[in-house]
Order: C-alpha cells, then structure tokens, then sequence
C-alpha cells in the first residue's frame, strides 16, 4: 500500500461516500478512526480470552463474552461512540481505551510518534496489526499525521531572538515526487546560536537543488521574523554563499567550512597520497595564527609543485572566508571551522528518512523533517560548552553588537 491515499482511491472514496464538502470528509474519517478502535477493543478482547469470537474449539477458559457497554470519548475527531466488551467475570480492562478514560488522544499521538520515527504509513499498519490484529487504513494514518500540519505552520513562522552569536547553514537532499516524476530537492536548514549559548533549529525550507538564490530567501525570512543581527555564519562551499550573506546581514563574519574545502581539495589527489595531504592541510588550519597558516600553505604549494596547484589555487580563493576563525578564541574556532553542529543534525534526520525512497510531496517531507527536529532539540537543553568564556571574548569582539545586559552576564 502507497504511504498516501492514491488519486484513484480518493475518487472511490468520494463517489461510495458521496463526499461533496469538508464536512463530509471529516465525517468520514470520524467514522474510520471509530472502527479502528472498535476492532481494536475487539481484538484485546480475544487476546484476553485466549479465543476468537465464535471459535469454541479453542476455548480453554470458562470465561466468555457478555455483550458491550456504550462509551464516548474525545478524540481529536471529535466525540466518538464506541462498544467496549465486556465478558461474564468482568475482570477485561483493555488498554487502547482504559475503563475510566474519557480522552484517546493518545492513540493519534502513538500514530504520529511511530511516523516521526521513520515509520512508513505500511510500516505503521503493519505495527498495529501485530499489537491489535487489525488494519488500520493508510487514509486515516495519514488524516491523523496530517494534525502536525498548523504545529509546522506556527513553528516556522514564529518570532526569533533579535541576535544570534553564530549560525549554521547547510542542505540536506531528498527525493519528492512531483508532476508525475521524482525530483532531487534540498531541505534548507539553519541552526542558531542564541547569546545564552543555546542551539535551536531556526526553521527547515524545501526547495530546487541548493543555491544561494534560494539561501538569501532564507535569510530574508529569518529578518522577517525578528533577527536583526548575526555575529558569525558558518557555511559549507557554495559560490556565491558570501554575497547572499552580506546582502541580508552586511556585518556577519562569514566562515566557510574547512571540512567541506578538505573533501572539495581530495578530487584531485590520488587514494595513495590522500593522508598525506590531509596531514599536510591539517597543518594549514592547525596553525596558531592567519600568518602562519598562509605562510604554510606557500609551503606547501612550492612542495606539491604543478601536481596538486588547483589544491592550492582554490585554498587562495577562498582563504578570506576559510580563514575568518583565526580572529576568535581557540575555544570557538574547531566550532566555527566545521560544520559539526548541524551536520551531527543531518546525521539525525537521515537515521530517521533513510527508509524513505523518495517523498510523495513537500508536505510529507517538511512533516516527517519537523517530526524528527522535534525530538532531537528536546534535548538541546544545555548551552555549548565553555560558553561563558567565549561569550566574554565576543564581547570585547564586538562591543557594540552585544546587549549590556547579556555581557554582563559573560
């Protein structure tokens, strides 16, 4: 089964339910997700018997079923009337609608918790199935994810701070299918650094392949909702990454990420010598100052001779926005020079979207993305480490940038 309805179903749906308004459909599902308790119910009271309804060969057990008891409950569709079994000892206490529960919010939530996990909307099914023996429908499945839709909304346009310390930009790509086709897109996110020293994730846009055109609509919005300055951007490699940049915050300190130059530098070096060159760029931002590190990569460049020149030659390029780390504390350089943050992030949403081939659309990936960044910034509870320090030393950096208030808490 599809992870969403398909057009076909959906036009079978609304002719053998004659579905003409919303209303109608809401119904519907009302009356979908109410079955799927009651098989449900249905189901835990055969595994409390021992038998199935009617299967008297099987029976080893005095007990027997006793008709069912009329019981509404609230759920997020709404009130929902359901028939709870009972059997002759009255010692049945089902667990999916507990005897004194009047809410079974939590079955949605269940669902949505198992889609954030990677779970497909077969997998979800096929889960239920084994903890109740019944099928839920890929229709309600997804009607019932699709509540996460206005907490996306509200997440992504809510207000920020007014300053952040650093931020990390970087994308992530996915597959969607879109007109017929599947198509590589990128899920654009930015991680901040608040002056508290505590990461969140500022939001998560999809669009084309990556670009900067599309990065400086990102930053835009960013100014949109409220954030006024950035002290340092940290980047991967991307031409013309800077310019969007400045165009956006003209003060931000902009640091490209050496990570992504090492792998970029590696195209050209055979498998025998890449540890050599990685020793011997290491040595270039290892080194204590902008002067040394310059000074090393002459070096080196005269020791490669011709053979690696278009190494050296694009270190040169780049070198304003590689080298911007040397300005600030050791503390905040390994931070600043790699990308570490967000990509331990990606590293998240990809153990989670693995399983995904491709996305049936926008809305599916950007649900399952906020799902995911939900549950890993729940534990983004301390702020980085030696924060104090580094935030004394941004202070003297840039003293006209930093609130009174917030230095005098360095």
């Amino acid at each position: 089964m599809a992870d969403i309805i398909s057009k076909e179903a959906a036009k079978q749906l609304v002719q053998e339910h004659d579905l003409h308004t919303m209303e109608d459909v809401n119904t519907l599902f009302k009356s979908l997700f109410a079955s799927t308790l009651q098989a449900m119910l249905e189901a835990e009271m055969d595994n409390h018997l021992g038998y199935q309804k009617n299967d008297q060969e099987n029976k080893e057990t005095s007990n027997r079923r006793n008709g069912h008891t009329l019981k509404t409950v609230r759920s997020e569709q709404g009130n929902l009337e359901i028939e709870v079994p009972r059997d002759r000892y009255s010692d049945f206490s089902p667990v999916i609608v507990g005897k004194r529960q009047k809410s079974i919010n939590g079955i949605e939530g269940q669902i949505i918790e198992l889609y954030a996990h990677g779970m497909s909307t077969r997998d979800i099914q096929d889960h239920l199935a084994g903890m109740y023996g019944v099928q839920a429908s890929a229709t309600l499945i997804s009607h019932v994810t699709d509540k996460v839709l206005p907490l996306l909304r509200e997440w992504q346009d809510r207000p920020l701070k007014d300053i952040y310390a650093m931020t990390f930009l970087d994308a992530i790509h996915y597959k969607v299918r879109e007109d017929g086709a599947v198509r590589k897109k990128a899920a654009y996110i930015v991680i901040g650094v608040d002056l508290n020293g505590q990461k969140d994730v500022l939001g998560t846009w999809i669009g084309e392949n990556e670009s900067s055109r599309f990065w400086l609509k990102v930053l835009n919005e960013l100014k949109v909702r409220g954030v006024q300055d950035i002290l340092i951007c940290c980047t991967d490699n991307l031409t013309g990454f800077t310019e969007a940049i400045e165009a956006a915050f003209a003060r931000t300190e902009v640091q490209k990420c050496i990570i992504h130059q090492l792998r970029n530098s590696l195209r050209y070096v055979s498998w025998k010598e890449r540890a050599r060159i990685c020793h011997d760029l290491k040595r270039v931002y290892q080194a204590t100052s902008e002067e040394e590190g310059y000074a090393i990569l002459n070096e080196l460049e005269n020791e490669w001779g011709r053979k690696y020149q278009p190494i050296a030659d694009s270190w040169k390029r780049n070198w304003s926005e590689l080298s911007t780390f040397f300005k600030f504390p050791p503390e905040l350089r390994k931070v600043m020079y790699t990308t570490n943050v967000i990509e331990g992030f990606n590293r998240q949403l990809r153990k989670v979207t693995k399983s995904k081939s491709s996305f049936p659309n926008d809305e599916s990936l950007l649900k399952m993305l906020y799902l995911v960044t939900e549950q890993v910034t729940r534990k983004w509870t301390h702020p980085m480490a030696n924060w104090a320090g580094i935030l004394a030393q941004l202070s003297i950096l840039f003293p006209d940038r930093i609130p009174d208030k917030e230095r005098d808490l360095a």
